[in-house]
Formats: structure tokens, sequence, C-alpha cells
């Protein structure tokens, strides 16, 4: 049984350390800036933008600010009980586990969820939060079981990522995307699929449906007014791609949408 001890979200705090110590809680963290520096059972450990590390309890950790300079990152404590009954459903093994996550913007808005909804007294807080943090666990178990992916084809799916996140307004064509990391089309569509678990064209459709889902919740622009700014010059279509994502039209999103948390529907 899982129980949640505490969630913090540590922002570029000068002279952030903490001590050397043995862990009786599991620890999960996201670094969404900079790099930090730990110790953990006498081995020194760097982690940076991207990565997620998994500290088991019974580790005797230390930690500090990088050498480099302030980092940011989220930081889940929690414990693992038994109640005297074995659990083989966790699904990560009770060691070590440092990887970089091929979904930072995905994990870093769940554990940014989780982080405020822990807060406060909202109604099932807590039966809500356990399910973002199982989540949580299950996603990161999943990249734990995919075959690893080299440096070179995370460096090139990221810079084509940045160039949409940029530039999905725009029409695009894969040509462009190839151009910028000096590879053929073919190889250009493999590599982003393989990083980021959806071909560049899916993904361009998802930003530019999400974006439209903030703005139908958000301001008054009509739908035809909405597919225009989204480069979707043709609204029957853009209704379509919205459905198909989405699994609502645009006018009954805009009915339902204050109730709906946006990022699972993409999930």
């Amino acid at each position: 049984m899982l129980s949640i001890l505490a969630v913090f979200f540590d922002s570029f705090i000068p002279n952030w350390h903490t001590k050397m110590e043995k862990i009786d809680y599991n620890v999960l963290i996201l670094v969404t800036q900079g790099h930090v520096q730990y110790i953990l059972d006498g081995k020194e450990i760097t982690a940076e933008k991207g990565d997620i590390l998994f500290i088991p309890a019974s580790t005797v950790r230390e930690g500090k600010n990088h050498e480099s300079g302030l980092h940011q990152k989220y930081t889940v404590v929690f414990t693992l009980q038994d109640n005297g009954i074995p659990n083989n459903t966790f699904p990560i093994d009770q060691k070590f586990h440092h990887i970089k996550t091929r979904s930072l913007e995905y994990m870093k808005h769940r554990f940014e969820r989780l982080y405020f909804d822990i807060r406060g007294d909202k109604t099932h807080r807590d039966f809500i939060c356990l399910g973002i943090l199982q989540e949580l666990i299950g996603l990161f178990a999943r990249e734990l079981e995919s075959p690893s992916i080299t440096p070179i084809k995370v460096k090139y799916a990221k810079i084509i990522e940045r160039f949409l996140l940029e530039n999905y307004r725009k029409p695009i064509e894969i040509d462009q995307l190839a151009k910028l990391i000096h590879r053929s089309p073919g190889y250009t569509i493999s590599v982003f699929k393989e990083v980021i678990g959806q071909s560049p064209i899916k993904y361009i459709h998802q930003l530019r449906v999400m974006e439209a889902c903030n703005l139908l919740i958000n301001t008054d622009m009509t739908v035809v007014a909405i597919s225009e700014y989204l480069g979707y010059y043709d609204t029957s279509y853009f209704s379509r791609m919205f459905k198909k994502l989405t699994a609502m039209s645009p006018k009954e999103f805009m009915m339902v949408g204050h109730q709906v948390e946006v990022s699972m529907l993409f999930t």
C-alpha cells in the first residue's frame, strides 16, 4: 500500500542541502532545471533537467546544489507498506534507478498537479493524489523497461520538438524538420517517434488541439476563429482532428471543458 508523506518543489534554493542519513522512505524526483548532486550509499550521482530518480528506503543519502549552480525539481516522499502481505504489484525494483524521461512536459505536469493537489482541503484529495503517484510510478516503470535510446537520438528529437513547440501554428513539412538535424525524412520521423512516442505530425496536431482546448475554455473566440488561428483553414477538418484526439467535438468540449483535466485527454 502506498502512502504519500510529502511533496516538495525546490525552486533555485541557495545553499540547498540534505544531510547524510539513512532514509526510511522512498523518494521519486523529477529535475526540471539545472543540475543537482547526490551521494547515495557512497556513490556520487549528478541529475540534470529531464532526469527522474527513484531512491529506495534504506539508502544512505546526501544531497546538495551542483557546482554549476542552482536547480529546480519536484520530490515525492512516500512509503510502501505490505501490512504483512507480500506486495508483488509495485512495478519498480527496490533499488536506485536513474533515467532521462522521454515525456518531460507530461511528467512535469503530473508532478506539478500532485504538488498542488496535495495542498489544501479539497474533496477526495488523498484518493486523487494517490492515483497521480501511481500513474507516475507506472510511467517511470514503463520507461525503465523500454530499450535504451542513444544520447544523439535524444538530441535530435529535442531539436525537432523545440522547433515544433515554437512553430506549431505554421505549416510544417517533414523535409523542413529533416534539415534541422541533417538527416533523411524517414530517419527524422523514426527517431522522433522512438524518443517522443508519436510522429511529428501527430505531435503538431496534439499541440494545436491542446491550445484549442485552452482557447475554448478561456476566451470568447469562435471555433472558426480558433481553427484559423491554429493553422487549420478548413474548420471541418479541425473539428474532425479535435474529436479524434479528445473524443469530443469543439462545441461539446466548450460545455464540459472546465470539468476536464485537459492533459489526461492525450494519454
